[in-house]
């Protein structure tokens, strides 16, 4: 019992060092103790099990994340049929409007930026594939929320709060069930500066044969760009036809081998 006890604690201890690696970029074996509150030891332990698994390299006495990592991350994607039926789309809708679109799905009441692209688009905000981001202050997430069961959104807002990242974020549960329902209805969700001052998003969620929600696409751009009908109406109505042959892709394709 006490082995298997040591095991999960071990276990527990290498998952919080591959997490604070993935925000810090490089941490020492001082810093590792220090952040996870175990001995030097213990921490120097870690990270020579994690250097020679190649899940970390070492630079003179600090470590950071190897690239190990990415390629379990990169064939994790791959095996997504969402990603595989949507991938080519998003391409495509990126080159007609030379602005950024972004795929994303839920996990854990997170997004998670699933593959972007950027053609031609000067933009460039924090949206780093695999990164998971809040729902209630993107279209992305928006989209999604507004067609999850009342329960679950009650879960998510209860796990992850309406922290106010801006002036126009929505902050309150109220709010944010207004919006959902007006989201639901008309079937896109927008966001006006509630994430990001300057930018502003609109998206559509994606869906299967039973209308449960496999993910979201979106549009996103700067203000001075992303307003008047071209916002409200033309990239709505784009990326309306990217969803649906993206939903069709997945009716009538085998993406699941």
């Amino acid at each position: 019992m006490s082995n298997d006890t040591d095991q999960r604690g071990s276990d527990s201890t290498i998952l919080e060092i591959l997490t604070l690696l993935d925000k810090q970029g490089t941490v020492g074996v001082t810093e590792v103790a220090d952040n996870l509150d175990i001995a030097k030891s213990t921490a120097h332990y870690h990270l020579n099990m994690l250097l020679r698994n190649d899940f970390v390299i070492k630079d003179k006495q600090k470590y950071k994340l190897g690239t190990k990592l990415l390629g379990i991350g990169i064939q994790a994607r791959r095996r997504i049929p969402l990603y595989k039926a949507a991938k080519e789309e998003i391409n495509k809708l990126g080159s007609k409007t030379n602005e950024l679109v972004i795929l994303s799905i839920e996990e854990r009441g997170l997004g998670v930026y699933l593959y972007k692209s950027s053609h031609g688009s000067a933009l460039d905000i924090d949206a780093p594939i695999g990164r998971t981001a809040a729902l209630h202050n993107r279209a992305l997430g928006k989209a999604m929320l507004a067609h999850f069961p009342k329960e679950r959104v009650d879960q998510i807002i209860e796990q992850h709060g309406i922290p106010e990242t801006t002036d126009q974020t929505i902050s309150t549960k109220e709010q944010l069930y207004m919006e959902l329902e007006r989201v639901q209805k008309e079937g896109v969700a927008f966001n006006r500066e509630e994430h990001i001052e300057g930018i502003n998003g609109v998206a559509v969620p994606i869906l299967n044969a039973d209308g449960n929600v496999l993910g979201a696409v979106s549009i996103a751009g700067p203000t001075n760009r992303f307003q008047g009908t071209t916002f409200t109406e033309q990239y709505p109505y784009l990326l309306s036809k990217t969803r649906n042959t993206i939903e069709l892709e997945l009716e009538h394709s085998d993406y699941n081998s």
